[in-house]
């Protein structure tokens, strides 16, 4: 399977939000993810480093967050 995990990077902390991600997608408010068996959310943030070897992706909070 080629799902990814989604890390939130804060701080030089990386905080795993979600495993089996079958979609990321920038949308004006952030960016969507979608789980494999899960409905699709708004994550207010934005891609920092897509990583697809280790099926990692990692976001950023956008400013104010």
């Amino acid at each position: 399977m080629c799902q990814s995990t989604v890390y939130m990077r804060r701080n030089g902390e990386e905080e795993e939000i979600l495993k089996d991600v079958i979609l990321v997608e920038p949308v004006a408010e952030g960016v969507k993810i979608q789980g494999f068996f899960e409905a699709p959310r708004v994550v207010p943030a934005r891609i920092a480093t897509i990583d697809l070897l280790k099926h990692r992706v990692v976001l950023e909070p956008l400013s104010g967050e």
